[in-house]
């Protein structure tokens, strides 16, 4: 008995050891795969600088810009298609009803001359009580028989036309079709845009985004010392115009006195149809300065409301929907997008800017804005702003317009 008690105790300790031996195997082979898998992974992606956040941001919302200018050409184009479609299906519904009329019309011809076919000419002639009553009546039934030749006829034009209209019908919808697929298409890719653009700016920190202010606060000022040294340059170009001006009228005024004074005759003051606009050009005669005026007018009431993209007003704007509706106050009628708008009137250069003209960004002319002299404009910036005046230098100029 004491040699089998003796045997029972190591076993028991063996039982009790080997679990804790197992866990702490596995324990190690955890910790060990963990640490593999830790040295394989990726290094995690470094944090962007705020400067590269900033040229994104700014490059997305060009983007979107530009994407919008496409939404806005297809949403043009959509509305007048389908004023096209509408009046093709009216024009439609207009045939059928001619083809109506000429189906009754031949009805009746045929009905007619059903009533008096059933009997030969001959048998009629000589049945007839009154054979001139019977001549009267084979004229009547010869001009019915015109009347349903030319009925048909009718009937088959009718429904030629009809048949044209409608393939020009099918395939005017068929056109709609698609520039609504593609307008809705440019509205998802400026949602697109806009989206990517505001996750990057929501992921800076307080720190980054006083950053990123101040770099904005930089650039404004220098785009404002830009205009100021245009406002500078244009205003030195403007005295010596008016400088010249008077001296020629002068000289005119001499030559008009037979050089024996300076002559009663020669005009005094300034020439009324100078329109030298405020550190402009001379904006191309008063007729053009009086309309600038009341483009800047209608622009300048806008100041404050928001930049929603696609929107032409009252209570928000896009930059070409700002730029239309500004001009449309003057009597001028401005296409919707920048890239139309780029092609109306005539180009002028930055340094002979003039109130009223409208200035082009980017080599994508995806922006526009209202010169409003001194190196300023007015404009509808961007999404998450407001329309507001800011220096022409604040982007890359793409070229300038006179509209009128």
């Amino acid at each position: 008995m004491p040699a089998l008690a003796s045997h029972r105790k190591p076993r028991a300790n063996v039982r009790t050891a080997t679990p804790a031996i197992g866990f702490t195997t596995a324990a190690l082979a955890s910790v060990t795969l963990l640490s593999t898998q830790s040295a394989t992974a990726a290094p995690a992606e470094p944090k962007p600088a705020v400067e590269d956040v900033q040229k994104k941001v700014d490059a997305l919302y060009r983007q979107a810009g530009a994407a919008t200018q496409e939404y806005n050409r297809a949403r043009v184009s959509a509305t007048s298609q389908q004023k096209k479609v509408d009046a093709l299906l009216t024009e439609v519904a207009e045939r059928a009803e001619k083809i109506n009329e000429a189906r009754r019309a031949l009805g009746s011809y045929a009905a007619a001359q059903y009533r008096s076919g059933g009997i030969a000419p001959t048998a009629t002639f000589f049945l007839a009580d009154d054979p001139q009553g019977y001549f009267d009546q084979d004229q009547l039934m010869n001009r019915v028989t015109e009347r349903q030749q030319r009925a048909v006829e009718d009937v088959r034009t009718q429904q030629a036309s009809a048949a044209r209209k409608r393939a020009e019908a099918v395939r005017s919808l068929e056109s709609l079709t698609e520039t609504q697929a593609a307008l809705a298409a440019g509205k998802r890719d400026v949602q697109s845009k806009l989206t990517e653009a505001r996750g990057l700016l929501s992921r800076l920190t307080a720190a980054e985004k006083a950053r990123l202010a101040e770099l904005e606060r930089r650039k404004e000022a220098e785009a404002r010392e830009k205009a100021e040294r245009l406002a500078r340059r244009q205003a030195a170009e403007a005295k010596e115009r008016a400088e010249a001006e008077e001296r020629a009228r002068k000289e005119a005024a001499r030559e008009s006195g037979g050089g024996t004074g300076p002559g009663s005759g020669g005009g005094t003051g300034t020439d009324p149809g100078s329109g030298t606009g405020t550190g402009g050009g001379s904006g191309g005669g008063s007729g053009y300065a009086a309309k600038a005026e009341k483009v800047l007018a209608f622009a300048r009431a806008q100041i404050g409301k928001p930049y929603v993209w696609g929107a032409s007003g009252p209570s928000s704007y896009d930059c070409s929907g700002l730029t239309q509706a500004a001009w449309r106050e003057a009597g001028v009628d401005l296409p919707r997008t920048t890239w139309d708008q780029v092609k109306t009137g005539t180009r002028v250069a930055t340094s002979d800017l003039a109130p009223g003209d409208l200035v082009f960004f980017y080599d994508d002319i995806s922006h526009v804005g209202i010169y409003k002299g001194g190196g300023m404009m007015i404009h509808a910036p961007k999404p998450g702003a407001n329309v507001r005046e800011e220096s022409v230098y604040s982007m890359p100029i793409y070229g300038s317009v006179r509209p009128a």
